[in-house]
Parts: structure tokens; sequence; C-alpha cells
């Protein structure tokens, strides 16, 4: 499976992908930003994921692709690792509804928010 589209829309922050299978999803950046295939977010095995917190707003700067199997997000709060295989977000769109609140219960028990910290800068 391949893309066959793939549409940024900053207004809406939502990236919009379709697949050569007839698949078509939109993922909001937040949404992208909080499930990113790195180490950084996902850590180095099971239990290791750290929760990310504050990424509501958060925006993407570039979208640039990594041969044919995947591409690279860079989100302007200076995230920019982890590779984002086209099998990774045809099962992110597939599972998105249940990630979603998957996420919303891991913030809510964590006592933590959506909404970015005055403290947090912006790389």
């Amino acid at each position: 499976m391949n893309p066959t589209e793939i549409t940024l829309h900053q207004k809406s922050h939502e990236l919009e992908i379709a697949f050569d299978d007839g698949a078509r999803y939109h993922f909001p950046y937040e949404f992208l930003r909080v499930h990113s295939p790195s180490a950084e977010v996902r850590g180095h095995g099971p239990g290791q994921e750290v929760l990310q917190v504050g990424k509501q707003h958060v925006g993407v700067n570039d979208v640039t692709p990594v041969g044919s199997y995947a591409m690279k997000i860079e989100f302007d709060d200076g995230h920019d690792s982890g590779l984002y295989t086209w099998e990774y977000l045809n099962n992110l769109g597939k599972n998105q509804a249940a990630l979603w609140q998957d996420y919303l219960r891991q913030i809510e028990e964590a006592g933590q928010s959506r909404e970015p910290s005055l403290f947090d800068v912006r790389a």
C-alpha cells in the first residue's frame, strides 16, 4: 500500500493522506505528534512509553519523504524524529478512534492536560 495523496491543511491542523487501496485518513497534528513512532515517545520497549502532554496546538512545519516507504514530520515544537511508515500511518488510521480515546484516558489518569503550559518553549 502506497499513498496517492498527502495534504497538509494548516488552517485545520490536519494531515490528510489517501492510499492506493482507497483508504483516506485525516489526522490532527496533535494526534500524529502524540503517536510519534520515535523512541523519544514510544521508548525502547514495552512500558517505556512517554506520555506526550501539552500538544493540543502543535503545528507541522514540514513533511519530507523517506525513500518510498515513509515520511518524516517536522513539528513546530522541535520534534522531528521517528519515521511514519505507510504501514504505521495506515494502522493509525484504522485505529484512530480507539487510540485517541486511550490517549485522552491516559492524560486524565495522569492529571495532565492537552493544553500547553505557560512554561513550554517552542523550538
